[in-house]
């Protein structure tokens, strides 16, 4: 009778707990979590817009006159001459310190355990891809991209901007295509493709039919992966040690993903080869073309938790 009673009891609590948490982290107010949802969230973050000239500046200025740092500025660290070598090894820097930040926070915030530790699930959850998103821009600035655009005060994204993050994203879990596109993109920078065009491109044209499977896939796995595992396998254990050890196992291979996507593209290698998948994704940039592609199946890396 009390085990029965003390069943309902913690029934109640989760079913309270899971409302609770889907309304802290519904920002469109869909009745979801979805990935625009964590986005919108884990931008507000203070220190999470990072402002592409300072950045480059900063990295850039230990080892070259300002005369080649402007220039990197002005186009990209590529066309500036920047050794490739050099590119990747501040990219690798600034995963590991990344890594660390986000590590070290969720530890501390999963530290009370227990039923206690789903309130700090959703700073938990943006804080990690608040830090995800200061990688993120990092690595699109030090291989070429330009600025992400998020208004004047640096809290602002709009629908564009949230879906070429979500590219982003998806190349860092390992989805098919998603890096066909992202180089795809470079090429239609590199080539000097209209904003307009790009911005079609991404909300309602041809990047848009990844974008929206990439974001259905990611609020599967975020409700999966919370309400059916992450909480049983918290509740009897300190929170920090699994909070903590997850973030700092999965951040690094996601990282290294966009990484390795962004090394070489039109943006990043004067010496690029452009793919034929490239070459079409420009072509239908330039004509409007909704891609005619089945994502319905499309694979997602699940190998995220290895060193």
């Amino acid at each position: 009778m009390n085990t029965n009673k003390q069943d309902l009891q913690d029934k109640n609590a989760f079913i309270k707990a899971k409302d609770s948490f889907i309304k802290a982290l519904d920002q469109n107010e869909n009745g979801s979590v979805d990935i625009e949802d964590i986005i919108v969230l884990a931008v507000k973050m203070p220190g999470v817009h990072i402002k592409r000239a300072s950045f480059l500046n900063r990295e850039l200025f230990k080892n070259h006159s300002q005369e080649v740092v402007d220039r990197a500025i002005a186009t990209t660290p590529a066309q500036a001459g920047i050794p490739a070598d050099e590119i990747d090894k501040i990219a690798d820097e600034v995963i590991k310190y990344e890594r660390n930040c986000v590590s070290g926070i969720s530890a501390a915030l999963g530290a009370p355990g227990g039923w206690a530790m789903m309130a700090t699930i959703p700073a938990d959850i943006v804080q990690y891809y608040g830090y995800t998103l200061r990688a993120t821009q990092k690595l699109l600035y030090l291989y070429g991209f330009p600025e992400i655009d998020s208004g004047e005060d640096g809290l602002q994204l709009d629908s564009q901007t949230i879906n070429q993050i979500i590219l982003c994203i998806g190349v860092m879990n390992g989805v098919a295509g998603a890096n066909n596109a992202i180089k795809g993109m470079a090429k239609a920078l590199a080539v000097g493709v209209e904003k307009k065009l790009l911005n079609t491109a991404l909300t309602k044209g041809t990047f848009y039919p990844l974008v929206k499977a990439i974001a259905k896939w990611f609020g599967i796995k975020m409700t999966k992966s919370l309400f059916a595992g992450f909480f049983r396998k918290a509740i009897p254990v300190v929170g920090g040690v699994i909070g903590g050890g997850i973030t700092f196992f999965s951040f690094k291979p996601c990282c290294y993903r966009l990484k390795n996507a962004l090394q070489d593209t039109m943006l990043s290698n004067p010496h690029h080869i452009s793919s034929s998948e490239e070459d079409t994704f420009v072509k239908n940039i330039k004509e409007g073309t909704v891609i005619d592609a089945d994502y319905s199946e499309i694979s997602f890396d699940e190998e995220d938790n290895e060193e």
